[in-house]
């Protein structure tokens, strides 16, 4: 299966393969090839976007793993869009950053594509995946759906033993906010 996988964070991805390897083996599927699509334009302030992505490069060059970057930091642009209605800023952030793997996904003739943010048990679960099915369905290729959050502790866990670079909160500069406010 050529699947290829939005990607946030090296430490959401380790969760996430974990639970493509599982399902893998359940599945009696031998090889799945992964590729990894980098496009997080909702990522503030540049430091954090640019720790996020070396992590990254660090992981996928130590397990061999095919990685597509669209680098295009993006502060103006999401500020723009989301300013107007703060509470809901996950739609447009989780959608602006589906949209193009899903049509990178189907013009690239993968099997289906998936997203990272599955993993974590702090994103809005069934939205996101609202919003990847209906993608799928606009550019008619196939949403890979593997509810991942069980493996999110194991992912970060194995995050820290290797040194891998963890965020301490979702990506935009208002999310980073309420993780100081919650103090």
């Amino acid at each position: 299966m050529k699947l290829l996988i939005h990607v946030c964070c090296a430490p959401c991805l380790t969760g996430s393969k974990l639970a493509i390897d599982s399902w893998a083996k359940n599945q009696n599927i031998d090889n799945i090839d992964l590729t990894c699509y980098w496009y997080n334009p909702n990522i503030h302030p540049y430091t954090e976007y640019k720790s996020r992505f070396r992590a990254l490069e660090q992981y996928v060059c130590e397990n061999n793993i095919k990685l597509i970057v669209r680098d295009e930091y993006g502060l103006i642009e999401f500020t723009k869009n989301v300013i107007g209605d703060l509470q809901n800023r996950c739609g447009y952030c989780y959608s602006s950053r589906i949209n193009p793997t899903a049509k990178y996904a189907a013009e690239n003739n993968f099997d289906a594509f998936t997203a990272s943010l599955l993993v974590s048990p702090y994103q809005k679960h069934e939205f996101l995946r609202e919003i990847c099915e209906r993608y799928a369905l606009e550019y008619n290729t196939r949403f890979f759906y593997c509810d991942f959050r069980d493996n999110f502790r194991e992912g970060q866990k194995l995050s820290r033993e290797r040194g891998i670079y963890m965020q301490k909160y979702c990506g935009c500069i208002f999310s980073e906010q309420e993780r100081y406010n919650k103090y």
